[in-house]
């Protein structure tokens, strides 16, 4: 179990990498597309946008139908939901290492500051 997560994490997060494929998760987000709608602000071929799209089905993100010839894509976000996860562990931890900075130089700075050697008063 814990290594087809770890398989879907990768995969997640390797369609995840490319702004191309960004872009088209946030346009699929407002509905579904056809591969033209999606590949039209790139101006890229339909076969380029295919490969984004590929991968994006790969990683479970979104999925194609066939309706005649035209092919539409819609947002799947259950694999998003599991990266959210992921992440949301480790802005846990930094946000308790950054915490605990704070409260350390927040402690040093209500300390008086020490006397310079050689001074009397």
């Amino acid at each position: 179990m814990v290594e087809y997560q770890t398989q879907q994490l990768d995969t997640v997060f390797h369609a995840l990498g490319d702004g191309t494929r960004r872009r088209m998760l946030r346009e699929l987000s407002q509905g579904e597309r056809t591969v033209g709608q999606l590949a039209e602000p790139f101006a890229i071929s339909l076969a380029a946008a295919s490969k984004h799209i590929k991968a994006l089905e790969h990683a479970g993100l979104i999925r194609r139908e066939v309706r005649g010839r035209t092919h539409v894509c819609r947002l799947e976000p259950g694999p998003l939901a599991s990266a959210h996860d992921w992440l949301t562990f480790y802005e846990r931890f930094w946000t308790g290492r950054l915490d605990a900075l704070e409260r350390l130089l927040s402690e040093e700075d209500s300390k008086p500051a020490p006397k310079p050697k050689g001074d009397r008063t």
